[in-house]
């Protein structure tokens, strides 16, 4: 083995994310590659989304130090976080603990509590012809420490309710303001159905995105997770609940307004979204489908969430249930390559396929996930539920854990010809049994090569030493082989191999191994 050539890597790939990352002055805002639509280009680099730690409750929660969060973030070399503009979460027994979870007293709105009488969490209502000092003030700096760090802040103006108990939280709720929105079934709150409602949401995407305008580091997104199906039905006699056309119209009516607003303003910025789904997908075989997303949807980038039976072109594709702790690379694997000629980016937006899960068991489904999305293309966010107020870097586990093993698949990324790599998992012939290979290549010239045991972590022999070898198809030449651990970041020596049906000896693994072929 050429230990050299190890220390030459790992150099080459903490110099690469400190490129990736430098400011260029009078930059324009994060953009779609113009080489690589499927990539991002931000200060001159191009640059992928990976983060687990996209704690979107940081500025409406009072006491969450987001300093911190975005510190240690950055250290770790994540490039993204999201933040969520009104809506405000409950806790529940499978997802007890977020920052989007703030007691009432620490809850910041954009609306200050003035009163008169009292909102549903009996204290005052909020005034909605006001604007919220503390709120925008939070804001700022939020955007700034995120700018100063190179973190894109993904802003999330709207989401869906979910429940009657979550939507009472709201203060579009009529019980919780003094100005008169209208009483709705709360499935209708992603619809145009209630005019006043709907001009009191127009008003707030208008001064969201004027304030966020000046930013080069923001994307906007519509609505996270807009979907009707697990309100309740309405009652008899009453309109039905909104369908995904009607979700979906609603939608493009505020992408619409962004668009009208940053006309005249310095700055156009990304837009992202999903099409609205019309079953509970974490119950339901229904699923999500991102056919209108990439085609009809006036969005720059299609986020997907962990549904299961997600679809593209009427194929279905199982990449795992909420939060059930399910693997499920191959379907993930190939969403991602079914989607790859597509002209947007696919971003794993928020993928809680083990999130409640916090220990090393769950972590490790997170970063196989994340590694094979991020080499088949994609762009991966989970969320890293041990970060809570006073804990805002996680606890001691998750930093040795999640945290760093992100630091280590970004910084193996950002060291790739970003621009000219494409998805090629055709150039492996054979991988060992039970395994699931990624691949981001440029042609050749350097392929990067992701083995994962996609066995579920209920199969007790997941995780078990994988020794055996891998047939891969190279141009002429000769081949200088590199091995990197995903799990410690460190690179364990090299190999040569000559063009043609190469076959190439691992060294022994457990659960995963990323390997660089490229040119001497």
């Amino acid at each position: 083995m050429k230990l050299r050539h190890a220390s030459v890597l790992l150099v080459l790939l903490a110099a690469c994310w400190h490129a990736a990352i430098g400011q260029a002055k009078d930059s324009p805002p994060i953009r779609l590659h113009p080489e690589n639509p499927r990539l991002f280009e931000f200060r001159g680099k191009p640059l992928v989304l990976i983060t687990a730690t996209e704690h979107y409750g940081a500025v409406m929660n009072r006491p969450f130090d987001f300093e911190r969060y975005l510190a240690d973030a950055a250290d770790k070399h994540m490039t993204l976080t999201r933040l969520f503009v009104l809506y405000r979460e409950l806790q529940t027994a499978i997802n007890p603990h977020s920052t989007c979870k703030p007691e009432s007293t620490d809850y910041v709105a954009p609306y200050p509590r003035t009163g008169p009488g009292f909102a549903g969490d009996r204290l005052p209502k909020y005034d909605l012809d006001r604007w919220n000092p503390e709120y925008f003030e939070r804001l700022h700096r939020f955007l700034n420490a995120a700018s100063r760090r190179g973190v894109i802040v993904e802003v999330t103006l709207f989401s869906n309710t979910y429940t009657p108990d979550v939507w009472a939280l709201n203060p579009l709720h009529p019980a919780n303001n003094i100005n008169g929105t209208e009483t709705i079934q709360p499935a209708e709150y992603l619809s145009m159905r209630h005019p006043r409602l709907f001009a009191r949401q127009q008003a707030l995407a208008r001064k969201i995105v004027s304030e966020c305008n000046r930013y080069d580091n923001v994307i906007l997104e519509i609505c996270n997770e807009p979907s009707s199906k697990l309100q309740p039905a309405p009652p008899a006699g009453t309109a039905t609940n909104p369908d995904g056309p009607e979700m979906d119209r609603w939608q493009t009516e505020i992408a619409r307004l962004i668009r009208a607003e940053e006309e005249a303003l310095p700055n156009r910025h990304l837009i992202s979204g999903q099409t609205a789904y019309t079953a509970p997908a974490i119950l339901s075989t229904e699923g999500l489908s991102l056919t209108g997303a990439f085609r009809t949807l006036p969005v720059d980038v299609v986020n997907v969430h962990t549904f299961f039976n997600t679809t593209f072109m009427g194929k279905a594709f199982d990449i795992g249930d909420f939060m059930n702790g399910q693997t499920r690379l191959q379907g993930l694997r190939d969403l991602f390559l079914a989607t790859k000629d597509e002209r947007k980016p696919l971003n794993l937006d928020e993928d809680n396929a083990a999130s409640r899960f916090t220990d090393e068991a769950g972590w490790t489904v997170h970063r196989k996930r994340a590694w094979t999305t991020v080499l088949s293309g994609g762009h991966y966010d989970m969320i890293d539920f041990t970060i809570q107020n006073r804990l805002e870097t996680g606890t001691p586990e998750a930093q040795r854990c999640i945290r760093s093993w992100m630091k280590h698949l970004s910084e193996f990324v950002h060291s790739l010809d970003l621009i000219r790599a494409r998805p090629m998992p055709e150039m492996v012939k054979r991988a060992p049994d039970s395994v699931v290979a990624s691949v981001l290549a440029v042609e050749g010239k350097d392929y990067a090569i992701y083995l994962a045991d996609a066995r579920e972590a209920t199969d007790k022999e997941s995780g078990g030493e994988i020794r055996s070898e891998l047939n891969v198809e190279l141009p002429a030449g000769k081949w200088r082989i590199t091995f990197l651990d995903p799990v410690t970041g460190k690179a364990s020596g090299s190999a040569v191999a000559d063009g043609g049906l190469a076959t190439i000896s691992l060294p022994p693994f457990h659960h995963d191994l990323a390997l660089r072929i490229q040119k001497p």
